[in-house]
């Protein structure tokens, strides 16, 4: 029996819909097919989902982004622990990435999980990721 995929979706897919972004629909398309106890968040990618909200005034779309994930969702938020951080650091300069890019690869290493964004940045040998596009088309 094949073990199921589970996904860290990542900050710029939640926001492409939460903004009903060009790319709204697909992300749709992959919250409708993908069963929400294979779906994560990082606390980093809540974040930055609410400061990004939060300075663009859509406090109610926060609210209720939160009240779906959460409360009446299955979705699991998950973290770091403090001495993990280094590992952040380190695969900045292993990969080239971001600190918020690295936060989510390291997440996703950590628990084991695929990374679903639509960022380049991410197309490295060794991570596991995929855009919604694919796993629709999949």
């Amino acid at each position: 029996m094949e073990a199921e995929v589970r996904y860290l979706v990542d900050t710029n897919v939640w926001l492409e819909r939460l903004l009903d972004q060009d790319k709204s629909n697909i992300v749709k398309r992959f919250f409708d097919i993908i069963s929400p106890e294979s779906i994560y968040v990082s606390d980093f990618a809540m974040h930055s989902i609410g400061v990004i909200l939060s300075r663009l005034n859509k406090l109610d779309v926060l609210s209720r982004f939160i009240e779906d994930l959460f409360s009446n969702g299955r979705i699991e938020q998950l973290s770091l622990d403090a001495k993990e951080l280094l590992d952040v650091v380190n695969n900045m300069g292993k990969f080239k990435l971001d600190f918020d890019d690295a936060y989510q690869f390291t997440v996703a290493l950590k628990y084991g999980l695929t990374i679903v964004t639509f960022d380049k940045d991410f197309d490295l040998r060794g991570v596991k990721k995929q855009s919604p596009d694919d796993i629709i088309k999949t």
